[in-house]
């Protein structure tokens, strides 16, 4: 097995190529704030766009004045109510709302077993 070499993994001193210095790249929501987008707003557009008739949802889908979030969001509900799926809505709401708390009931039954010359006999 070769040896690893610790010394190509190092940085140099000053100016490295492999240092990020621009820190992680920015996510989706903080780069929508910059264009004047909140969380807020963000949840309020699904929320209204779930509201619209099939006709609203096709009118916003098509036309090129409305953003991408709301041309998304649009396309995404008209493909699930064509297919009669309610996959994308599903997914809009838990990201708009949250996710609703689940709960699971685990119920404690006793289990025996008995250790006879070293097998185990349940």
């Amino acid at each position: 097995m070769p040896k690893y070499d610790i010394t190509q993994h190092k940085f140099k001193k000053g100016f490295d190529p492999k240092r990020n210095t621009n820190g992680a790249p920015r996510k989706l929501i903080s780069s929508l704030s910059e264009l004047g987008y909140t969380n807020r707003q963000i949840s309020d557009t699904m929320l209204n766009i779930l509201a619209l008739t099939k006709a609203e949802l096709q009118s916003i889908a098509s036309d090129e004045n409305f953003t991408m979030l709301e041309r998304l969001i649009a396309n995404a509900v008209i493909k699930d109510f064509s297919k009669g799926s309610l996959w994308n809505f599903e997914i809009i709401l838990n990201r708009a709302i949250g996710k609703p708390k689940e709960t699971k009931e685990i119920q404690n039954e006793k289990i025996e077993f008995v250790i006879v010359q070293g097998k185990t006999i349940l």
